[in-house]
C-alpha cells in the first residue's frame, strides 16, 4: 500500500485495544512492525502519539503510514476441537442470535486457557462461529469448578457494550450454592476477603481460592474484599 491512509474507527471497532484494531484491518503487519511504527509515531490518533495498547474510540482518526502490500500469513492452527467437544459446547447454548450466545458452562471446566489447561470454553468457541467468520467473545468469567451462565459476545461492537456492563456493575450476577448447615439469619451479608491460593499438581493445577480476614487485606498482595449478598432458598 503506497501513501498515507487517515481511517476513523467505526461504531462497531469500540473498546479494543490499537495493535488489535490495526491487525484486523491489516493482517500482514506483523506485532513487532505496529510497535515499532507506534514508538517512532508513524501510527497516530487524532494526530497523537499512541502505544501499541492505547485503545480506540469511536469516531477517532487513525494515520496508517504506507504499509508492504504482502499478503497475510497464514493462521497458526490451534489444536483441534474433537467432534465429541464440538457437540458437547453447542449442546451447552441456551440462546443465541445476532449479537450473543448465552452458554451453561459445565463445572470442570476452564473460561480461559492457562498453565496446562488446553482445553476450555475459549478453545472451543471456534465450535460456536454457526455462520459467521470469527468466533465469539469472552466477556467475563467463570471459574473452572463453577457450573452457570456464561455470555459470549458474536461481535467487536457487543462485547465492547457487555464489557463496559459488566465494569460498570450494571449487571446483576446471582448464584446458587449448596452448603454445608444452613447459614444464620436465613439472609443477610457477608464481608470478607479472597486470595487465590497457588495449586499443588503438575503445573499449577488445583489453584483455589481461600478466604483471609479484611484486616489483612492492605497487606496481602494479590487479596481482594468480597461482598457477598445472600438468602436460604431451601
Amino acid at each position: 500500500m503506497s501513501g498515507v491512509q487517515k481511517l476513523t474507527v467505526g461504531a462497531d471497532e469500540a473498546d479494543q485495544r490499537l495493535d488489535r484494531w490495526f491487525r484486523r484491518r491489516f493482517p500482514q503487519v506483523g506485532q513487532g512492525r505496529i510497535e515499532k511504527l507506534c514508538r517512532k509515531g508513524e501510527i497516530r490518533v487524532d494526530g497523537g502519539r499512541v502505544k501499541a495498547s492505547s485503545r480506540v474510540t469511536p469516531g477517532q482518526v487513525i494515520r496508517v503510514p504506507p504499509l508492504p502490500d504482502s499478503p497475510a500469513p497464514a493462521p497458526l492452527s490451534g489444536p483441534k476441537i474433537s467432534d465429541s467437544d464440538a457437540e458437547m459446547i453447542r449442546a451447552a447454548v441456551l440462546y443465541r442470535d445476532d449479537a450473543l450466545i448465552v452458554l451453561n458452562k459445565p463445572a470442570g471446566l476452564p473460561s480461559q486457557g492457562g498453565t496446562g489447561q488446553i482445553r476450555h470454553v475459549d478453545g472451543l468457541a471456534e465450535a460456536l462461529r454457526f455462520g459467521l467468520d470469527e468466533k465469539p467473545r469472552l466477556v467475563h468469567r467463570l471459574d473452572k469448578d463453577t457450573s452457570g451462565i456464561l455470555l459470549l459476545a458474536r461481535s467487536a461492537r457487543m462485547a465492547s457494550v457487555l464489557t463496559t456492563a459488566f465494569r460498570a456493575r450494571e449487571t446483576r450476577k446471582i448464584y446458587w450454592a449448596a452448603v454445608a448447615g444452613v447459614p444464620q439469619p436465613a439472609m443477610g451479608t457477608i464481608r470478607f476477603a479472597l486470595l487465590k491460593a497457588p495449586g499443588h499438581g503438575p503445573h499449577g493445577a488445583g489453584e483455589k481460592m481461600r478466604c483471609i480476614h479484611p484486616a489483612r487485606v492492605n497487606d496481602t498482595p494479590g487479596a481482594k474484599r468480597a461482598t457477598t449478598d445472600y438468602a436460604v432458598l431451601a
